[in-house]
């Protein structure tokens, strides 16, 4: 067992703590499940809670350009109203619910490059003390799975994903960001598209769909970008025929959808900051960016839209790299013991 000791306002001598979640990845709307270890320092402490907060890195556009950020948009108090005696372990489980509009991190197993994390916090003595922070893996939905898997019947592939700081107007969303699925088109579908780019924000009863179809270096019809819009229920994840129901979409999209600038199709959201490491402060996103994954092949075959070996292996890195950049802003207030 690794602990961290906690440092800055408590001080050396303070508490220790470990937080373990649970193994495998969680849906979104689903539980995520787990425990909260902490360790006696060298004298007794009154814990006055214990909260666990998500965290996600987002990119967002400044005024001096674009930037990655971090952005908390989840908080639960697990524990806490009790004194931890000099050397005793305690422990505390919980469960809790994942937003419903959480970022998807991976696809069948392979990363996607989209990094959230669970920072825990402990307050003792009137300070707050952030003394741990784990990585959160997020699976599809099965509404979600199957219509990217039916994007690969249809012989797209993957290119990244991206969590976007801001707002996608007209839809229900909650969260300070959304998520972007870059996705690449096949070759009979080339000449009319650069890129479809998909949006899911998802609720307890279903989900809105966002397709916007990137035309900006397309062979004809390019310099407008479409964007249309669906709702799906969850129950529809095992007898729809998302070939046909995604082809049809896609016809809409790439045929029939209204036309609109590439920046227009989702507005600044203000009522969260942005923590951004280059020290700039909060600001309004509206535009499109691909994400630390553009690039990435992927396999699209007879079992739908897979993120292929090499794919895996740089989503892997990304979350390795960020995952450091994660503990690195922790270095100031604990450390390993």
């Amino acid at each position: 067992m690794v602990f961290k000791r906690l440092l800055g306002s408590i001080g050396v001598g303070g508490p220790a703590v470990d937080t373990v979640l649970a193994p495998g990845a969680v849906p979104p709307g689903g539980s995520l499940t787990g425990e909260v270890r902490l360790e006696g320092g060298d004298a007794a402490f009154d814990i006055e809670h214990i909260t666990l907060e998500f965290v996600a890195r987002v990119e967002a556009e400044t005024d001096d350009g674009e930037h990655e950020g971090e952005v908390a948009f989840e908080r639960f108090t697990v524990g806490g109203g009790f004194r931890l005696e000099p050397g005793v372990r305690h422990t505390v489980p919980f469960a809790v619910t994942v937003p419903w509009e959480t970022p998807v991190t991976e696809l069948h197993g392979q990363a996607l490059g989209v990094v959230l994390g669970v920072r825990t916090e402990i307050g003792v003595a009137g300070a707050r003390d952030k003394g741990d922070l784990d990585l959160l893996a997020v699976r599809p939905l099965p509404v979600q799975e199957a219509i990217l898997e039916a994007f690969g019947q249809l012989g797209f592939g993957f290119r990244s994903a991206d969590v976007e700081y801001g707002h996608s107007g007209g839809t229900a969303q909650q969260l300070p960001f959304y998520q972007e699925i870059e996705l690449t088109p096949p070759p009979h579908h080339a000449h009319a598209v650069n890129e479809v780019e998909v949006t899911f924000i998802a609720g307890p009863g279903g989900m809105e769909v966002l397709l916007e179809a990137d035309r900006g270096s397309a062979l004809f019809g390019g310099g407008h970008d479409t964007l249309t819009r669906h709702t799906v229920t969850h129950e529809e994840a095992g007898y729809t025929d998302w070939n046909a129901r995604v082809g049809t979409w896609l016809r809409q999209l790439l045929e029939h959808g209204s036309s609109h600038a590439g920046h227009g199709s989702h507005s600044g959201h203000a009522s969260h900051g942005l923590a951004d490491g280059a020290g700039h402060g909060s600001h309004h996103h509206g535009g499109h960016h691909h994400g630390p994954g553009a690039g990435t092949a992927v396999a699209a075959g007879a079992a739908g839209l897979a993120v292929g070996v090499g794919a895996g292996i740089v989503g892997a890195e990304i979350v390795d790299e960020i995952g450091d950049a994660f503990e690195e802003e922790e270095e100031d207030g604990g450390e390993e013991d």
